[in-house]
């Protein structure tokens, strides 16, 4: 009976040890914070983030530059074509089910979801991870779930979000999360209804600096200020929208049967099979402003081909036009200033990256990063092998962390 009670506590004291022994990171996004948002000068507590840590000049999207496929292939590193969430609006030709942001039993559905999010890579491992409102930790499916999250409420205030990112890391050394992501939605909120060169976004945007302002205060408050790693990114950028520059699909379609989904920056239409090459030709007859691509010709840049989800052809706009077909109202597009979904190459498109912490690099500027890379740079922080195949490399940027900083074992 000693010898029983002697392993337990050797097994509960390493367990202990190795809590301890891990990083803290914190993943912060900012839905729609555009690459240049915080050179406006009306974000010091950033620009604090900026000087002492890493900041790349852009944050490079996956296509379609929308916020739930950016989302996962960030937490996943893999591309949408491969992680099965290839856009906000999707819809399965074989079981029917469509998944849209505000279908919430779609939303938590696993089986939309490919890819492995870090939280699940944490949990095989003993890690602790925590999630306020990152895209795909719903998922019905507990055991693909962070160790804590919360249901999606799109008005939650955001100091009570932060309130308990703090508390989290107050817990208990063997309930303490290591691993927490979340979520603010302001500066896509705005900058979809006013567009990203109003009053109103740059509104938006000293919200969020106070954001950064009052956690970083937090951290202080409780000692850990020089402890925890801040990843702060956005999905993707902004660009401004006219209401005279409407391609109105449905007239070029007449008289062509088929089903489309995604209008805006892009569209997806699915002909019937004897109709396919004929309504190609006939877009791409009447081509301006726009670029129609089939799953075969879509340039391999764009990684949007091998899914069963993507339809036969895809439509994409050039930046501030939009895509409208026939069986949706135009009048939806006239009332927002800004959108997003374009080319993912678009600057605009493009969004942030700064992270500051103990395991990075101080006062270092780097240029543009692909989103799909940040997957492995958790991997290497918590010093866990990647066991499954990914899209995201190491290699691309490994050089932002901090040589000196130690391994966790």
């Amino acid at each position: 009976m000693k010898k029983l009670y002697l392993i337990l506590l050797l097994m509960a004291a390493s367990g202990f040890i190795f809590a301890q022994s891990q990083p803290y990171v914190v993943l912060i996004s900012f839905d729609g914070f555009r690459w240049d948002y915080s050179e406006r000068g009306i974000t010091p507590n950033i620009e604090r983030l900026k000087e002492c840590g890493v900041h790349a000049k852009t944050l490079k999207p996956c296509f379609p530059s929308k916020t739930f496929p950016n989302h996962y292939s960030i937490i996943t590193g893999m591309y949408p074509e491969n992680h099965g969430i290839i856009s906000n609006n999707m819809r399965d030709l074989r079981t029917r089910k469509e998944f849209h942001l505000y279908a919430r039993e779609e939303v938590k559905n696993p089986d939309w979801y490919k890819g492995e999010a870090f939280w699940e890579t944490t949990t095989k491992k003993g890690i602790i991870s925590a999630s306020y409102f990152w895209p795909g930790s719903e998922v019905t499916d507990a055991s693909r779930r962070p160790t804590y999250s919360f249901k999606y409420k799109h008005n939650f205030p955001y100091e009570n979000r932060i309130d308990t990112v703090i508390n989290w890391l107050t817990l208990p050394e063997d309930l303490r999360p290591h691993f927490i992501a979340t979520y603010f939605h302001d500066t896509d909120s705005y900058g979809h209804q006013y567009g990203p060169n109003s009053p109103e976004i740059d509104s938006s945007i000293v919200r969020l600096d106070n954001i950064i302002g009052y956690f970083y205060r937090e951290l202080e408050r409780i000692n850990m200020q020089d402890s925890v790693n801040v990843i702060l990114v956005s999905d993707h950028g902004m660009t401004e929208i006219y209401a005279d520059k409407i391609i109105s699909v449905g007239e070029i379609t007449s008289g062509y049967h088929y089903e489309s989904i995604d209008n805006g920056p892009f569209l997806l239409i699915e002909p019937e099979e004897n109709e396919i090459d004929s309504l190609f030709s006939e877009l791409k007859s009447h081509e301006e402003h726009f670029t129609t691509y089939t799953k075969s010709t879509i340039p391999d840049y764009y990684h949007f081909s091998h899914n069963d989800l993507i339809f036969s052809l895809i439509l994409v706009a050039d930046p501030g036009w939009t895509l409208v077909d026939k069986t949706e109202s135009e009048e939806w597009y006239l009332d927002g200033k800004g959108t997003h979904g374009y080319d993912n190459n678009f600057l605009d498109m493009h969004g942030t990256f700064i992270v500051n912490g103990p395991h990075f690099k101080n006062g270092y500027k780097t240029g543009t990063l692909n989103n799909i890379d940040i997957y492995p740079l958790l991997c290497e922080i918590f010093n866990l092998k990647i066991d499954h195949k990914i899209d995201g490399e190491l290699n691309n940027i490994k050089f932002i962390l901090n040589n000196n900083q130690k391994k966790y074992e």
